[in-house]
């Protein structure tokens, strides 16, 4: 990582996951982040779109597991489908978060 961005340990980086298991923390955090869902939710689809992850693929993969004949296979299909988005709204959700995180640290040492 260039431009002096600091690297976090294995540790540190799961005792900050520790610290966010912690509910009233949590209750904190998911606070200020409900002041910027509009905001977020745009800079969060952006990157899915951009990312190929919205659109004509997932609209195949929906038709997809809508059209399975078998009733069990089709709500397998279709646990598998909601899944997958959340895994890859959360990665990306964390990765804007991180970003934010970043840029408002920059902003509080150049301001």
């Amino acid at each position: 990582m260039g431009n002096g961005e600091r690297t976090f340990t294995d540790a540190e980086l799961n005792r900050a996951v520790e610290v966010l298991s912690d509910r009233e923390r949590f209750r904190a955090a998911e606070a200020r982040v409900t002041r910027a869902v509009p905001q977020l939710q745009r800079v969060l689809d952006e990157a899915l779109s951009a990312g190929g992850w919205l659109g004509q693929v997932q609209e195949q993969q929906v038709g997809q597991a809508a059209a399975e004949a078998d009733p069990v296979a089709r709500a397998a299909a279709i646990r598998s489908l909601l899944a997958e988005e959340a895994r890859i709204g959360m990665l990306v959700g964390v990765a804007v978060g991180w970003e934010l995180a970043r840029e408002l640290e920059l902003d509080r040492h150049n301001g």
